[in-house]
């Protein structure tokens, strides 16, 4: 076998490494930092991350992106040297080019008690397999940039490239360490697009069979392992080789190519890394999946569910997270470069809600490990992740950057993608919506989008009754095809998954054809293709007409859109618990807390593993608590799953704004028995509520004048409203928000007199879902 070395894979990536800023010599610059630096008796940590876009058939956008995703992450936060971590992409990543790097670089290397982790993003497969592991006769694959269909399928099958699960196992056995971290960015099932997103799977089955060349490869490491057929296939039914892996997504079910702001990445992928950017200590596995987990279910497919498995007989999963043990501070990015007083950093902690208020002017304090600001910088620019800034104190590469003010145009937009269902229709559906302030029509599969609009097709209802049938959002999703053991009896699945709920417009309920709109009908649908429910119209409906009923939804979705831009719940210094409960108890479903606000030893335990089930009828009380020495002014909203916005707090309108004012140590109760006439009970429609709890140390003052506006309008004197002019109020909302952080003497603030600064030390946003049932 050809030998591959180390320096000539990264050469190989040279091309993807410039596009996002950073050079093969810088690379090995920062290796010669980090070798300096190293304890010469650690642990050699080594990773190999493959990442595929340029495939002939059906090809992706994001995969390269996953590879600089944990590129950038493992350097940075893991401690890897960066000349121990091997790319391969695109044109390089050839069967032959995917197992060589393999041997070469992790098998060839790796000693015991030595740390590897293995990435793949791109597209899987399932092709035939003789051995039967699973009932239906089909093995897990893995898909090169040279794995093609043969000519005729899918009328006629052949043999094709791919690397099968079988090998990846033997693969994983001939690994000298059990510290192993596999971590599979792709599918099995499913392909082509679904609304904005694209299905990381090739269409498989079981006329495809594996070349001749993949079963010879197996029989040489059966031979090198001294291992039986028998023996490997006995082993590889009870469990994985080595260590443990992570899927994107359990064995029936769609992985995410998923655009975000203006970048393209797996769902799965910018998750991970996203959430261990923030953590400020090791988590184990079986901690950090299951939070990982509800944000990728949130933000892709309600059918994307990550699992994960660990060698059998073994504790990894109590392990932490790529078997490494490490304190570094939370962060939402890093510097990588320095010329003069221009810095390079890399953004790979920023959620993915609130990226467009990291505008330039936005402020980042550099931190010492204890979390302390040493000094500033301030964002020039910014292409997806990668961003330049302007020194504003001395600083190093390699120093870790947290959110100080970030910076929101006050021009957002919302974004919703024409469905092809459209056809003749489509031009007038873009005049119709580009016609409403700040809507944007555009089209699928070239940006992000944050709604689609459509007509429901036969066949997406058809898939919508597939989807509910296979366990959506907040159901227990029916297993895999169970595995067989040695003797053909069936044993547990290959994945135990880890259920977990999300925001999904559909809020995975039961779902009957009956319940579903016409078909024909105009509506909106999620960037997944799933329905934004009371969205659709009656058959017949004009698309200008459906366009002019959507309007106030419309309206209503950009509100919350510009109001989530806020969400700071792991970057504010303010110390605020928000909770909700069952009415007249104290028990509680769900709570957010302020994490670098609150202090590391005191900090109340995140009791929300997934999102809570509320039946209708169900009564709740809301608790917010001020845990600063200062007061704070409160306002609270709450967005139901059509996207409709009420204000629960405050609600007493005749009242001045001293009434949004929350002394310091008080606990507010709303509603407050005490002194409220209404309740909060949970009602139609059925799926994802959000409440959002705004706490600022200045007032709120026009936002508080428009609410009471609002209230006269009615004649309400007290108790929740709802926002007729949504966006409106929410501008002034954020006006004030911006008024007090540049009003604040801190001088931290964005640079752009235009856009809305908000101060981490001004203002806490958080977020609690739940779904009603």
């Amino acid at each position: 076998m050809h030998k591959i070395k180390r320096r000539q894979f990264l050469q190989f990536a040279g091309s993807t490494l410039a596009t996002l800023g950073l050079s093969q010599l810088e690379i090995f610059q920062a290796g010669d930092r980090y070798a300096k630096v190293l304890a010469q008796d650690t642990p050699r940590k080594l990773a190999l991350l493959i990442g595929i876009n340029t495939y002939k058939q059906a090809p992706l956008q994001g995969c390269v992106n996953d590879v600089y995703l944990q590129q950038q992450l493992l350097i940075h936060r893991f401690g890897f040297n960066p000349q121990d971590i091997l790319t391969v992409t695109d044109e390089q990543a050839t069967r032959q080019g995917m197992l060589t790097a393999f041997e070469e670089h992790l098998i060839k290397q790796a000693k015991p008690g030595d740390v590897v982790v293995y990435h793949f993003s791109g597209h899987g497969s399932r092709i035939s397999d003789p051995d039967c592991d699973f009932d239906d006769c089909l093995n897990s694959t893995f898909v090169p940039v040279d794995g093609s269909l043969p000519t005729g399928f899918p009328n006629q099958g052949g043999s094709v490239q791919d690397i099968m699960g079988h090998t990846l196992f033997l693969l994983m056995d001939a690994l000298q360490t059990e510290n192993v971290s596999v971590i599979l960015d792709s599918c099995h099932s499913g392909g082509g697009t679904r609304g904005n997103f694209t299905v990381r799977s090739r269409n498989g089955g079981s006329l495809l069979q594996p070349t001749e060349a993949e079963l010879a490869y197996q029989q040489q490491w059966l031979q090198k392992l001294n291992l039986s057929p028998e023996e490997f296939k006995r082993r590889r039914r009870q469990g994985v080789a080595k260590g443990v892996v992570i899927a994107s997504a359990q064995r029936e079910q769609e992985a995410a190519d998923a655009p975000f702001s203006d970048f393209f990445a797996g769902a799965f992928t910018y998750f991970l890394t996203q959430y261990l950017w923030q953590q400020t200590s090791s988590q184990s596995f079986s901690t950090a999946i299951p939070n990982i987990s509800r944000s990728t279910t949130k933000q892709s497919f309600t059918g994307q569910i990550p699992q994960i498995e660990a060698k059998p007989d073994t504790n990894h999963l109590q392990s932490p997270v790529y078997f490494i043990s490490q304190q570094t501070p939370p962060a939402e990015a890093v510097i990588t470069k320095i010329e003069g007083n221009q810095a390079q950093l890399w953004l790979g902690g920023l959620n993915p809600e609130s990226i467009a208020g990291f505008e330039p002017g936005s402020i980042l304090s550099i931190v010492d490990p204890q979390s302390q600001e040493k000094g500033r910088v301030q964002l020039v620019s910014r292409e997806g992740l990668v961003g330049k800034a302007k020194l504003l104190d001395r600083a190093q590469p390699g120093a870790f950057l947290q959110e100080r003010a970030r910076s929101i145009p006050s021009n957002l937009t919302l974004k919703i993608g024409l469905d092809p269902s459209l056809g003749n229709n489509t031009n007038q559906a873009r005049q119709a919506l580009q016609a409403i302030q700040r809507i944007e029509a555009l089209p699928l599969q070239q940006q992000e989008v944050h709604y689609i609009f459509g007509v429901l097709t036969d066949h997406y209802r058809q898939q919508l009754l597939s989807i509910n049938k296979a366990g959506g959002r907040g159901q227990n999703p029916p297993l895999t095809p169970p595995r067989r053991g040695a003797e053909g009896k069936r044993i547990r699945p290959l994945f135990v998954p880890f259920v977990a709920g999300g925001a999904s417009p559909v809020g995975g309920l039961s779902i009957s054809s009956s319940q579903l709109p016409e078909v024909g009908t105009f509506g909106l649908f999620s960037p997944a293709l799933e329905l934004v429910p009371d969205s659709f119209g009656s058959k017949g409906e004009t698309v200008s007409d459906a366009i002019t009923r959507l309007s106030p939804k419309l309206r209503s979705l950009l509100a919350a859109r510009i109001v989530k831009t806020t969400l700071n719940t792991n970057s504010s210094r303010l110390n605020v618990l928000a909770s909700i409960h069952r009415e007249g108890t104290e028990k509680i479903i769900a709570n957010s807390f302020t994490v670098r606000g609150s202090s590391p030893t005191n900090q109340p335990a995140n009791i929300t593993p997934s999102t809570q089930q509320l039946p209708l009828g169900s009564a709740v009380q809301l608790q917010v608590t001020n845990n600063e020495t200062s007061n704070l002014y409160l306002s609270v909203l709450v967005i139901d799953p059509t996207g409709e916005i009420a204000v629960i707090f405050p609600n007493q309108w005749a009242a001045g704004e001293e009434v949004t004012l929350v002394k310091a140590g008080q606990t507010l109760k709303i509603p407050d028995p005490s002194q409220d006439s209404f309740r909060l009970l949970i009602q139609e429609p059925k799926g994802i509520v959000e409440v959002l709890v705004l706490a600022s140390r200045t007032p709120l003052r026009q936002a508080m004048l428009a609410l009471q506006a609002l209230a006269a309008e009615s004649k309400q004197r007290s108790g929740p409203v709802t926002l007729n002019q949504p966006a409106e109020v929410i501008d002034n909302l954020l006006n004030d928000i911006n008024n007090g952080s540049r009003g604040n003497g801190s001088n931290v603030v964005s640079s752009n007199p235009t856009n809305r600064s908000i101060d981490t030390t001004q203002l806490a946003a958080l977020s609690i879902t739940f779904e009603v049932v």
